[in-house]
C-alpha cells in the first residue's frame, strides 16, 4: 500500500499546478483514495536518501556507463517564507539572494551520463540547535552538522552503493580543503571544484616548504590558462585553471577551478566542468515540475517525506524525459494542455444547463 501510495503522490505532483493537498489528491482521486489515507502516508516513517536510492537503482543501473559518469553536488533552498519556523524550515544564507531567506536547505548529489541525469542522495540541514544570540539576544538557529559533512557524507554514500562515476563537480562552497583530502584519497576519485579568490597558493613545493604563498588572485593568469600549485594545508598538487565569464547584467566575473587531475589541459577541464550545471536544470525541474515548493505540510516528517517525494517525481519525469526524449517542461506543459481541454470539455456540458431549450 505505502508504494502504491508514493506512485499515486508523486504522479500528482507532477500533474497538479498550484498547491500539493491531501484534501486536492482526494478530490482529484474522486474519494478513492481519502485524505486520511494520504495524511498517513505523509506522516509516516521519514524517507531520505536510503529509500530515493531503493527507488532509482534498477533504473540507474540501466543506463550507467562505466566512464564518463560526473556526480554534481550543491545545495538549494525551498524558499517557505509563511510556513512556522523549526528545524528544517528557519534561516539561510542565500548565494542567490545575498541575504537570508527562509526556507529548507537541501544538498542534493546528481549522477550524470550524458544526457541522464539522476539524483543519488540529498540531506535536509537540520538546524536543529537553538541558541541566544549574544549581540541581538535574538533566538537562533544551528546546525550540529555542516554542508562540508553533508557533503563528504553523500559522497561516500555513492561509493557504498557502487554508484560509477569519474569526477566529482562543485562550486566554490564545498572547495574545502577536507573534501579535496576526502575525494582524491579516500575515494581515489578526480574532482574539479571551484576556489574563491582569496585562497593561497604556492607555485612550486619548495615554495610550499618554504612558506612562500600568494593569493590566488595576485596570480598572473590568462582567460583559459592553467597552472599547476600547491594550495596551503593541502598534501598533493592540483591544476588551477582560470575561467572569465560574463553576467547576464553584461558585467564580468571570474572563477576559478582546481583538479587533482594533472594531465588534463584547462580545455579539457573546464569541458568536464560545464556538466555541472546539469544541476541547476535539476533545481529548476524539481521546483517547478515536481512541486517540490508546493506543499502546505507543516510539521517536520510531512516536510520531509514531501520533499522526498519530490524527488521520486523528478526521477519520474527524468524517466519518462530519456524514454521520449521530451524535457521536463515540454512534459508537464503536454500535461496542462490536456488539463485544460478536460476542463474545457466539462464547461461545455456545464452551459448546457443555462442555454434555452
Amino acid at each position: 500500500m505505502k508504494h502504491l501510495m508514493l506512485d499515486i503522490y508523486t504522479d500528482y505532483l507532477i500533474c497538479q499546478n498550484k498547491y500539493a493537498t491531501a484534501t486536492g489528491l482526494s478530490e482529484l482521486m474522486s474519494g478513492e483514495v481519502t485524505h486520511d489515507k494520504i495524511t498517513r502516508f505523509l506522516s509516516s516513517n521519514e524517507q531520505g536518501s536510503k529509500e530515493l536510492w531503493e527507488y532509482i537503482k534498477p533504473s540507474l543501473r540501466r543506463h550507467e556507463e562505466a566512464s564518463g559518469g560526473v556526480l554534481i553536488l550543491d545545495d538549494s533552498i525551498e524558499e517557505k517564507p509563511y510556513t512556522d519556523e523549526n528545524e528544517i524550515v528557519c534561516w539561510h544564507y542565500s548565494h542567490t539572494h545575498k541575504r537570508h531567506v527562509k526556507g529548507v536547505n537541501i544538498i542534493s548529489c546528481l549522477v550524470n551520463y550524458g544526457e541522464v541525469s539522476l539524483p543519488v542522495g540529498y540531506e535536509i540541514v537540520r538546524k536543529e540547535m537553538e541558541f541566544c544570540d549574544a549581540q541581538t539576544q535574538q533566538l537562533k538557529r544551528q546546525a550540529s552538522v555542516s554542508k562540508n559533512e553533508h557533503f563528504r557524507k553523500l559522497l561516500r554514500l555513492c561509493k557504498a552503493n557502487s554508484v560509477l562515476f569519474d569526477y566529482v563537480l562543485a562550486d566554490n562552497w564545498f572547495g574545502a580543503k577536507e573534501n579535496f583530502e576526502f575525494i582524491h584519497k579516500e575515494l581515489g576519485k578526480f574532482f574539479i571544484i571551484g576556489i574563491k579568490s582569496n585562497r593561497i597558493v604556492a607555485l612550486t613545493k619548495e615554495d610550499k616548504l618554504s612558506g612562500r604563498f600568494q593569493r590566488v588572485s595576485s596570480l598572473e593568469m590568462e582567460d583559459g590558462q592553467s597552472k599547476k600549485v600547491w594550495l596551503k594545508g593541502l598534501s598533493f598538487e592540483l591544476v588551477l585553471l582560470k575561467k572569465v565569464f560574463t553576467n547576464e547584467d553584461g558585467s564580468t566575473g571570474v572563477l576559478y577551478l582546481v583538479s587533482n587531475d594533472l594531465d588534463r589541459d584547462a580545455d579539457c577541464l573546464y569541458q568536464i566542468y560545464q556538466k555541472r550545471w546539469k544541476i541547476e536544470m535539476f533545481h529548476k525541474s524539481i521546483k517547478q515540475n515536481a512541486s517540490l515548493e508546493k506543499s502546505p505540510t507543516k510539521r517536520v516528517r510531512t516536510q520531509a517525506n514531501h520533499i522526498f517525494a519530490s524527488m521520486v517525481a523528478f526521477c519520474k519525469l527524468e524517466l519518462l524525459h530519456i524514454a521520449t526524449a521530451t524535457n521536463h517542461f515540454a512534459l508537464k506543459y503536454k500535461l496542462l494542455v490536456k488539463a485544460n481541454l478536460a476542463s474545457m470539455h466539462e464547461l461545455a456540458l456545464l452551459k448546457q444547463s443555462i442555454l434555452p431549450a
